[in-house]
Parts: C-alpha cells; sequence; structure tokens
C-alpha cells in the first residue's frame, strides 16, 4: 500500500464516524428548539493542459460543506464536515487518478456564556502563532477582567504523505482587551516528534485603537529552536475623513527562522528555491480617496530589501469606478529592481456587470519587463468568468483563463462549476420543518 492509499484508508473510517455523529446530534431530543441543516455541494471540472510536461489534465472535483445545529436556549452544539474528492478523465493530475481529503470534521459545543467554544475533532485553528489543520481538541474562553484564553492539542494533518509534521501539536494563547481601545495576545505553539522538538514558536500580537480615526494591527513571532525573530508585521492605518483613508506598514522576515520547519515542501529550504540565508524588509504605504460614491483613487508605495537580492521599489496607483450593478478598475504599477526579474511596468484592467442573475467578469493583467526573460519581455493574462442564478439555491459558473509567461510559451485553463445551497431547520415544537 503507497502512502496516498494509506492517506485515503485512514480518512474513510474518519469520515464513517463523523457522518454517524451527525446522524445522532440531528436526532437528538434534548429538549432543543430546532435543529438546522445547511451545507452547499460544488461540482468543478477543470480543463487545462500541463506546460511543462504537455499532459492533458480534466479533473473532475466534488465538494461538500455540511453543518447540524442543535439549537437550544442555553446554546448549542453542531457538528461540520467538509471534504472533496477527484477523479482524473484524462491524465494523472498527481501521482494517481483519483484522490480524497477530509478537510474538517469536528463536533462544536457553544453555551450561551462566557463566548465558551470546544471543538473536537478535524479542524483548523487560528490562534495566534498557530495557523494550524490538527485532529484534536479545542477550547476557547472569555475569563474576567477582559482576559481570554485559548488551548488546542492533538494530531497535525499533513497533505504530503511523506513529509514529517510531527506526532503531536500542543499551544494556545491568552489575550487582554480593554473596550475598543486594544487587544494584545500572547501564544505560544509546540511540535513534537518521537519525544524531540520539532517546532517551537512564541508570538505576540496587537489590535490598538488609540483614537477612533487610528488603528494598529500587528504580530512578531519567535522561532525558540533557532533562537531568532521569525516574523515582524505591522500596519498603521489613519482615518481622518470618511472618504479619505491613509495607511502604513512594516514587514521583516529571516528565511532560516520563518521556513525552519514548514508543513509543505514548497515552502522547504532544501528544495533549492528559498536561501536560507535571505532575509527581507519591506516599508511602504498608500492612501485611498473616495471624491464622489462612485470613484475611488488610491496609491502605494513599498520597497523592498533583500540581503541578497538587492533592494526594490514598488509603486503606482489604482482607480476603481461602480455604478449599478458596473464596476471597473486600472491600475498601473512599476517594479524597480536590481534583477532582471525586478524590472518591470504592471498592468491590470478589470471590470464586472451584473445582468439580472447572470454576473460577468473579465480581468487583464500585463507585465513587461525591461529585458526579456527566457526570450518574452511581455507577459499578461486574460480571464473570463460567467455565473447564472437558476434558482436561489442553484448556480453555474464558468471560467477561462489564458496566460503567457517567462517560464512556459502559453497556457490555457477553464472550469465549469455548479453550486447547490441547502439550507433546512426542524423544530422541536410541532414538527414543523422550513426550508430556504
Amino acid at each position: 500500500m503507497n502512502s496516498n492509499d494509506l492517506k485515503t484508508s485512514r480518512s474513510i473510517p474518519r469520515l464513517a464516524g463523523l457522518v454517524c455523529a451527525c446522524a445522532l446530534l440531528a436526532g437528538i431530543p434534548g429538549g432543543a428548539a430546532a435543529v438546522s441543516i445547511s451545507g452547499q455541494t460544488d461540482t468543478i471540472f477543470r480543463l487545462g493542459q500541463s506546460a511543462v510536461e504537455k499532459r492533458d489534465l480534466y479533473p473532475l472535483y466534488e465538494y461538500l460543506r455540511l453543518s447540524v445545529t442543535n439549537i437550544d436556549k442555553n446554546g448549542n452544539l453542531s457538528f461540520h464536515i467538509g471534504g472533496w474528492g477527484r477523479a482524473d478523465l484524462a491524465d494523472k493530475t498527481t501521482d494517481r487518478y483519483t484522490d480524497t481529503d477530509l478537510q474538517y470534521g469536528f463536533l462544536s459545543y457553544r453555551p450561551a456564556q462566557n463566548n465558551l467554544v470546544l471543538n473536537a475533532g478535524r479542524q483548523f485553528v487560528t490562534e495566534g502563532v498557530a495557523a494550524e489543520r490538527l485532529d484534536g481538541l479545542y477550547l476557547r474562553s472569555d475569563l474576567a477582567a477582559g482576559f481570554g484564553a485559548a488551548l488546542f492539542v492533538g494530531s497535525p494533518v499533513v497533505t504530503e504523505p511523506n513529509f514529517n509534521g510531527g506526532d503531536l501539536v500542543y499551544g494556545g494563547r491568552i489575550s487582554h482587551s480593554y473596550g475598543n481601545y486594544y487587544t494584545i495576545g500572547l501564544s505560544a505553539l509546540q511540535t513534537d516528534y518521537a519525544g524531540s522538538r520539532l517546532r517551537e514558536e512564541e508570538g505576540v500580537d496587537l489590535w490598538l485603537r488609540p483614537f477612533a480615526s487610528v488603528e494598529v494591527v500587528g504580530r512578531s513571532s519567535y522561532n525558540s529552536i533557532t533562537s531568532g525573530w521569525m516574523e515582524h508585521a505591522y500596519t498603521v492605518s489613519y482615518t481622518p475623513r470618511d472618504r479619505l483613508r491613509i495607511t502604513a506598514d512594516l514587514a521583516a522576515i529571516n528565511y532560516e527562522d520563518y521556513f525552519y520547519h514548514v508543513t509543505t515542501s514548497a515552502l522547504s529550504l532544501t528544495n533549492g528555491i528559498l536561501d536560507p540565508r535571505e532575509k527581507m524588509l519591506a516599508v511602504g504605504g498608500g492612501v485611498s480617496y473616495t471624491p464622489i460614491s462612485a470613484l475611488t483613487l488610491a496609491a502605494d508605495y513599498r520597497n523592498y530589501g533583500y540581503d541578497i537580492a538587492g533592494d526594490a521599489d514598488y509603486f503606482g496607483g489604482k482607480a476603481t469606478v461602480t455604478v449599478a450593478g458596473f464596476a471597473a478598475g486600472l491600475s498601473v504599477h512599476r517594479m524597480s529592481g536590481e534583477s532582471d526579474r525586478l524590472r518591470y511596468d504592471e498592468y491590470r484592467l478589470f471590470a464586472s456587470k451584473k445582468l439580472g442573475k447572470a454576473d460577468l467578469t473579465v480581468d487583464f493583467f500585463d507585465i513587461d519587463y525591461d529585458r526579456s526573460i527566457n526570450g518574452i519581455k511581455n507577459t499578461f493574462s486574460l480571464a473570463g468568468a460567467a455565473t447564472y442564478e437558476i434558482t436561489d439555491q442553484f448556480k453555474v459558473g464558468a471560467d477561462v483563463d489564458y496566460s503567457r509567461n517567462p517560464d512556459f510559451d502559453n497556457e490555457v485553463r477553464g472550469l465549469v462549476k455548479i453550486s447547490y445551497v441547502f439550507d433546512a431547520t426542524y423544530r422541536a415544537e410541532g414538527g414543523g420543518k422550513s426550508e430556504k
């Protein structure tokens, strides 16, 4: 049995167990006022060709999201599940013709007080330095005097079977808030493998509003294993008038600390794409102004400083018009760096229109390099999309994307999407049922 087969075989019993839990939840009498069932299915058929290997790729995807909530005056118990399956109708997209993934599946309990949340199962946790998908437990609650706390523990979920994501991840966050003025959080995460540390990170996050017109948002994270700061990212916004907004931001990343251990090989320092010695500092800002309700004008500037790749300046402007179901915009930017790939003019033109039950969108993106890259000086992407709402629950749509860049001459991709949304509530008294 190969690693993909092993992943699928492990997902089947988990999925069966979660479906059983869903059925039990929907049948709980418990004096509940109502049981709500909602979800969405998306059938997506993609059409394209591998630009490198010249393979015909026609994968068919099926996505399902389902939620069942047992509503009670003292809170509610709910179940959430989401996953996808893929079947290739031509050449293989990956190393096999079919694949499945259980993205999430967990029970959640939320009483009516203390903003308490208790989740059990496969879930995505975002708490400070943690942005993890895990099989385990998550607990969050408000405490006294403006304090709050969150804890999580479980087994990391890794999408690449041959990648070591560890066998145990745990951590938490404690925060303090004062009205509408500030929230500050301290968080930590650790991943263990065979009794040793695989990851150990700490961080601080901040939201601050000292005045009604000023807002500060930011975070810093530290890697205890490498003894270095992974990232600093902060943004300050100033809104002196309703239609005027000014922003300034700073971001700093140390590659060796930030990418020390990641959950995908695409970001691994061992793949040769990322240089572990690199450090990046980006400083910039922007201003947006809406002189009339239908028009928004914006300008931005950012300086990128790399220890190895050199410096680069990115600056330009954007104009957006919105009138009676029609929106259009134009942006022009310049990237001026030390390497050929960082010296170009960038243009984007986009428009969208709502016609009854139809939504139409077109987007053109163009980059004109100062010098040719792999024999190509101008690269572009032209995309068009259309969606039609047959009913409130049933939609169909199609996308087409044609592009050319220095890594391959031409590429055409497309997809057809069918979506169905369902929502029903079953009430305890009288056995009534309502659907949307």
